[in-house]
This record gives structure tokens, C-alpha cells and sequence, in this order.
């Protein structure tokens, strides 16, 4: 038996029904489902007694009495044989194809002790909202992992209906549920604590459905004290396990949290009980603070501070500031925001009067975005190159898994932050550092750009105010005259950035560093990458990246994409990555969900994304420049073609300069594929000419040159660049075949 699914059910009776036949109509079929009727007072018992009949997959379990979701839970565990096990809770629903996926992803990283799958809260009007910490469960490298490797994972809701359970890991631990309305703390986190190989899962496996009226945890009661109790649970467990200290300075800061956010809610805890609450939370605090916790920036390190000091009047007028209506808190919090900014700004002109530490360097990418593009391959060339040099990352707290362990994450509001970019003397970034920031005697700047311009960049958006979106361009040419370096991967784009940022920096023809990683990949990197995407190993892999439209707010596909996915047939995998400006994707996420498609958007590498795909849709994205690198098929679908010319402005005519061949219907898209066009002899011919023109400098060495010269000081040790015939870029995985029309057409 692969899966054990326990279901306690008490007092479900109209949501009953939805939920076990969301369990036993699912395609994979190896699973008991154990339905635990917790002594419900409504017809819940009859109901699973029907299911059990019925379907011989169901065991029924009644209770004696009524003892509470952990106690359940736990009857049903005891009974369990599968291999893994699962929590469902009786008014959730489990999506189709879920079980099959937990299955795959199982099996692709080596039976881990426990798989985190997404899930997406559904409410009584009908809209759907995924967890708005999806980006945790992102299927990074490595793919197995402790907990201490990747802290963030804690930042999840603290459910257990969100993970699979290897049994005997489970058994071997001595987990069980205790009583009270807030055990799944007492479970979640010793589990992921002891585990020693987690996995994730990126796919929204569950809906949480949000009742019109609220569940326990949202009801006035002095319930709520139970949270106490079951942090000194979690904290007795932690200290009986062996090696497990290194943990709890991130337990005790998750129950913090969790302390402030029962405080926060006026529904929870009844008035007059509201200091005694704050005074447990405080008391918790001084009892189970480690030795090596550090409080969180900003205004979550001031409650923490504020719940340890007992200051609840002062945590009042916090919780009072910040629960203001939005124009009101403005006008009440703009004078201290002004303050501090200031007393940040004076900070950072005393740094400056400290010498330039010769061996700091920052890195930034995408606007205090995550590890990515080309300031991360040089990153981490910087440190195999020149291990002298400490690296530092500006970005917030929701994008610190990405970077690895020996980068130091500087948080762009803090004085730390201000420290470092008045001392440090290498700057590399895709975009900019903030504008008050000045350029100090001796240290040097890199711009690494992120992609070769089709499109009309800087000072040449002039004429294309819709696409300028007010861009203050006598602020843009200030922060280029920081620009020491301006790295390019092709002649077109130092022409192009020399006219479009007119500043005195200095061409490097080094390459894209980003795309170093798709000359160094092997054919086991490829299929490693396919696998861990989910997809089957003879299936040919189509990337459909389009680029944003200023005229258009959310993202929206250019062609039929179900329709396209089914013309291309089941021997192929459609991706769609939606431009990463857009946060809403209207449909995309119920094709992926239904399987049509999927959905890769939130991927954190685009470099993975191109090495896995086998032929790339796009129009007028960057990313073709990329992925021409791979010598692999581009096909670009240009449906509106005059519009975007008119609104963005372009510096080529695509539809005859471009990498192969050029729609503009759906029609003209899905007789290309099933014609063999796209990857014909004259699709071939086009390739080669754009290879020639825009790759001239990617040969995989980019982010060595950089540091060759730029950090190392060396500039006669920059290797040359290798010819572009003799180069041998990441192979194809799939089955593409020259002149070949799909399968099936």
C-alpha cells in the first residue's frame, strides 16, 4: 500500500461528500482512505459507513466519544499500513492528479521522510487564492534537504495536511497528535525538525476551504491559551532530541509569530483576557529564548522586542497604528518614516567617511529580487575565483532561501544595508542600487543588464511615453554615470547600450553570465532538471516565454494555449512562463491544475527552464537571444507586431531578422509544429544567422572574464572567446528531428 489518507470528520455532514469523493476519484488508486467519525452528533457517520460500503478502499472508524482533531487523527494513524501517510481534513478537497504527483515527486528524490506540497484557500463565493508563500515550496536544488538547509520552510502555515509522511519515519519518531485546538504545532514542527530529508513538492495539492463563518481558530474563546501548551510541547521535544538545538532559534521564532498574530485578531481572544494572553506570550518568550536568536527586522522585530519587555501598552498602540485605514496610517506614520530615513541617510554619510573595504563587493538583481541572472553567476564565480572577496545580496526576507549559505543577506531597510554600500567597493547589478546612493572614489560598478534589446531601452523610451510609465530619465542618466562596466554579448547590444544609456562607461564583450550555465550543462544536468519539473523523459518539451505588454495590466496569453497544447499531442509538454512583472495569470493556473499545461512561471531559473525545453515559443522577449545560445529551435509569434512596434519601439524588424519561424494566427502557430516547419532546414538557416549575430561573446566563460578583470585586477588573464563553431552547448533531451512533423499530425 504506497498511501494511508487519514480523514477525521466531526460535524462536516454538508461538505462530507466533496471531500472522500475528491480522495477516491483520483487516477492513482493505491490507497486506503481512513475515515475517523470523531462520535459526530450530524449524519457524518452514516455517511462514511456509505463510502466504506460502497468502496473497499474506505475503513470506516467510529469513536466511542468525542476526543478532538488530534485524538482522530491519531486513532487513524494507528491504523495506517501505507507507506506514507496523509492528513485531509473532512471539509478540505484534494485536487485530481494529486495523489499521482505526490507519487512521482516521491519517487523522483529518493523517498524522502517528508514531501511539502502547495495548497490554495477556497472560499464560500467561489474564488480560489493559492498560498501567498507558494515560492517555499519551489522545487530548488538541492532537492532534498534539512530543515536547517532551507529555514524559510517554516514560514509555511503550520498544517500537516500540506505534507506526505514516510510511515516509519513517523513510528521511528514517536509522533503523535495531543489534545487541544492548536496540535498541529506540536506535530508539525518536531517532524520537520527531525527529518533528515525533506522534499517539495510545486503544485497545489489541496483546497483549504474558508467557511463564510469562520472555524475554531477564528472563535472568541479562551481556547487560544492552548498555543502555549503546545509550544512547551514542541520545545520539551526539541530539547530531548539529539542535534536538534540548532533549531530552535528558528522554532521560537516562528511561535513568536504565532503569538502576535493570535494577539492581532480582536476575534480570538475575549477582552478581558487579552493581558493575561500577552503576559503567557511574554513569560513563553523568556522561557524558551535560545541563546543565539536574533529578532527579525522592522516592525516584526519590534513586537518580539515588545512581547519580551511585557511593554503591552506601547504593542497596543502598534497593533492600533497599523490596523488604521490605509490613508489615515500614512498621515500618521509619515513623520517617523521621514525620521528614520533621515537617521538611515546620516548613517550612511558617517560610513562614507570610513575607508573602502577592498574586498566587499554587493550584488543585487530585479529590484531586490532573488539569487538570479548574471549578478548570481558572477556571485558565485567570485567566490571559486576570489575567495578574498566577501559577498553580500540586497533582498528582502521573502526571497532569502534563494541565496546560498556564504552570501550575506542585507536587508534594503536596514542600517547594515547602508553600512555596506558605503563601504564596499565592487557593485554588480542587472537594474540599479537605490538613486540616493553615491559613488564613491575607487569603487566600481558593473551593470550586467539582463538580456540583449529587441526592444527600446533608457533614453530612447523618450519617444514612447506609454512605455515609459513616467520614467524620470534625468535620475536614469545619474545612476549610469555610476557605471563603471556595462557588459555585453554581442555588438548589437554595445552599440545599443552605449546610445541608450549615454554615459562614460566602458564595454566589456564578455558574454551573458547567465547563459554560462547553458554551455556548461551536461545531458545528465538536463535530464536532472526535466525530472525534478516532472517531465517524462520521451516527451518532447515546448517553452512558451512571452514578454510584457505596457498596454495590458495582467498577463495574457497569445494563442489558444489548451488548443495548442492538445494540436501538439501527448507525445509533448507545454511550459508557459508568464513575464515576471505580471503577478496575476488569469486561467493559467487552472490549465496547470487540470493538467492542459504547465505552469512554470514561479520557476526561480529561466536558465533551467530553456535547458529543459527542446524548442521555445516566444515574440519579442529577450529570452530568444538566450536560448538561440542552445542551438535549438525558436519560433516566434508575433500577432501584434504593428501595436507593439508603435507602443514599446524596436530596434530591428524581428518577423525578417529573426531566429526562425515567424507567426501571427493560431493557425500559423499549430501548422508550423505540425508541419515540421519549425524545425526545418530553412528554420535551421535562420538560427544560424541570429547565432552568428547575437551570440558572439556566449561561449560560457562570461562570469570568468568579469572576474578576471573587474576583481582579480587581471585583464591580460581574460580567456579569449571560443569560436562559435566550436562550441558545444547543453544537448536537447526530447525528440526533436529535423524537417519532422509532430507525431500523430
Amino acid at each position: 500500500m504506497r498511501f494511508s489518507i487519514v480523514v477525521p470528520v466531526y460535524k462536516v455532514q454538508a461538505y462530507l461528500h466533496e471531500c472522500l469523493e475528491s480522495v477516491l476519484t483520483q487516477s492513482f488508486t493505491d490507497f486506503e482512505l481512513l475515515a475517523v467519525d470523531d462520535c459526530s452528533p450530524d449524519a457524518c457517520g452514516d455517511i462514511v459507513d456509505e463510502f466504506a460500503a460502497r468502496d473497499g478502499r474506505v475503513r470506516a472508524v467510529h469513536l466511542p466519544e468525542n476526543t478532538g482533531l488530534g485524538p482522530a487523527r491519531n486513532a487513524g494513524l494507528e491504523r495506517a499500513t501505507g507507506e506514507y501517510v496523509l492528513f485531509l481534513d473532512s471539509d478540505d478537497t484534494m485536487l485530481p492528479g494529486s495523489l499521482q504527483a505526490i507519487c512521482d515527486r516521491l519517487e523522483a528524490t529518493g523517498s524522502p521522510d517528508i514531501l511539502v506540497f502547495d495548497y490554495a484557500r477556497t472560499y464560500w463565493n467561489g474564488r480560489t487564492a493559492r498560498n501567498e508563500r507558494a515560492e517555499l515550496v519551489a522545487e530548488d536544488s538541492p532537492e532534498v534537504f534539512t530543515l536547517h538547509e532551507r529555514p524559510a520552510l517554516l514560514m509555511l502555515l503550520s498544517v500537516v495536511w500540506n505534507k506526505a509522511y514516510r510511515r516509519d519515519f513517523v513510528t521511528a519518531r514517536g509522533l503523535a497528535f495531543p489534545p487541544g485546538v492548536y496540535e498541529d504545532v506540536a506535530w508539525t514542527y518536531p517532524a520537520l525538525v527531525a527529518a533528515e530529508r525533506i522534499a517539495c513538492l510545486d503544485r497545489v495539492c489541496v483546497h483549504y476551504r474558508q467557511r463564510r463563518r469562520g472555524n475554531i481558530l477564528g472563535t472568541r474563546s479562551l481556547s487560544h491559551f492552548d498555543v502555549f501548551d503546545q509550544y512547551d510541547r514542541v520545545f520539551a521535544h526539541l530539547d530531548a532530541q539529539p542535534g536538534a538545538a540548532s533549531s530552535k532559534a528558528l522554532v521560537f521564532g516562528r511561535m513568536v509569530d504565532h503569538f502576535c498574530t493570535i494577539l492581532n485578531k480582536p476575534e480570538r481572544v475575549p477582552p478581558s483576557a487579552r493581558a493575561r494572553f500577552f503576559r503567557s506570550g511574554s513569560r513563553h518568550y523568556r522561557r524558551h529564548q535560545p541563546g543565539d536568536y536574533s529578532p527579525p527586522k522592522g516592525v516584526p522585530g519590534l513586537r518580539h522586542l515588545l512581547i519580551r519587555l511585557r511593554a503591552r501598552p506601547l504593542y497596543q498602540a502598534l497593533w492600533h497604528a497599523r490596523a488604521t485605514p490605509p490613508r489615515l496610517r500614512e498621515r500618521l506614520l509619515a513623520p517617523s518614516r521621514r525620521l528614520a530615513s533621515a537617521v538611515l541617510h546620516l548613517h550612511y554619510r558617517l560610513q562614507r567617511l570610513r575607508p573602502v573595504d577592498p574586498r566587499l563587493a554587493v550584488f543585487g538583481a530585479y529590484w531586490n529580487g532573488g539569487y538570479a541572472c548574471s549578478p548570481a553567476a558572477i556571485e558565485a564565480k567570485v567566490r571559486e575565483l576570489a575567495p578574498g572577496v566577501r559577498t553580500a545580496w540586497v533582498t528582502g526576507a521573502e526571497h532569502a532561501h534563494t541565496l546560498p549559505g556564504a552570501v550575506e543577506r542585507l536587508d534594503p531597510r536596514s542600517l547594515r544595508f547602508w553600512t555596506v554600500m558605503a563601504r564596499a567597493k565592487f557593485f554588480v547589478n542587472n537594474v540599479h542600487f537605490p538613486h540616493r546612493m553615491g559613488k564613491r572614489p575607487g569603487t566600481v560598478h558593473v551593470q550586467t543588464h539582463h538580456g540583449t534589446p529587441l526592444k527600446h531601452m533608457g533614453v530612447h523610451l523618450l519617444n514612447h511615453p506609454a512605455a515609459a510609465e513616467g520614467m524620470d530619465f534625468e535620475r536614469l542618466l545619474e545612476r549610469c554615470d555610476r557605471w563603471d562596466f556595462s557588459l555585453s554579448a554581442n555588438r548589437h547590444s554595445t552599440l545599443t547600450w552605449e546610445r541608450a544609456y549615454p554615459s562614460g562607461h566602458r564595454a566589456l564583450e564578455y558574454g551573458c553570465p547567465r547563459n554560462d550555465v547553458l554551455h556548461a550543462a551536461t545531458a545528465e544536468d538536463v535530464h536532472a532538471i526535466r525530472a525534478r519539473l516532472g517531465i517524462p523523459e520521451d516527451r518532447t518539451a515546448i517553452l512558451y516565454a512571452p514578454t510584457r505588454r505596457e498596454y495590458l495590466r495582467d498577463f495574457r496569453p497569445r494563442f489558444d494555449l489548451e488548443g495548442f497544447a492538445r494540436a501538439l499531442g501527448p507525445g509533448h509538454v507545454l511550459m508557459v512562463r508568464a513575464h515576471y512583472s505580471y503577478a496575476d495569470r488569469p486561467g493559467l493556473r487552472e490549465l496547470h491544475e487540470r493538467g492542459a499545461l504547465m505552469d512554470v512561471s514561479a520557476h526561480p531559473s529561466v536558465e533551467e527552464l530553456c535547458l529543459a525545453a527542446d524548442a521555445l515559443v516566444t515574440d519579442y522577449s529577450s529570452i530568444m537571444f538566450d536560448y538561440a545560445n542552445l542551438d535549438r529551435p525558436i519560433v516566434v509569434h508575433a500577432d501584434d507586431w504593428e501595436v507593439y512596434r508603435a507602443v514599446r519601439g524596436v530596434y530591428f524588424d524581428i518577423r525578417t531578422e529573426g531566429p526562425g519561424v515567424v507567426t501571427s494566427t493560431d493557425e500559423e502557430l499549430i501548422e508550423a509544429f505540425t508541419s515540421g516547419e519549425w524545425c526545418g532546414t530553412r528554420a535551421t538557416d535562420m538560427r544560424a544567422a541570429f547565432r552568428k549575430r547575437f551570440c558572439a561573446f556566449d561561449d560560457g566563460r562570461a562570469a570568468e572574464r568579469v572576474v578576471r578583470h573587474v576583481f582579480l585586477g587581471t585583464p591580460d588573464a581574460v580567456p579569449a572567446v571560443v569560436p562559435l563553431d566550436e562550441r558545444s552547448p547543453a544537448p536537447a533531451a526530447g525528440t526533436v528531428r529535423a524537417s519532422a512533423p509532430l507525431a500523430g499530425a
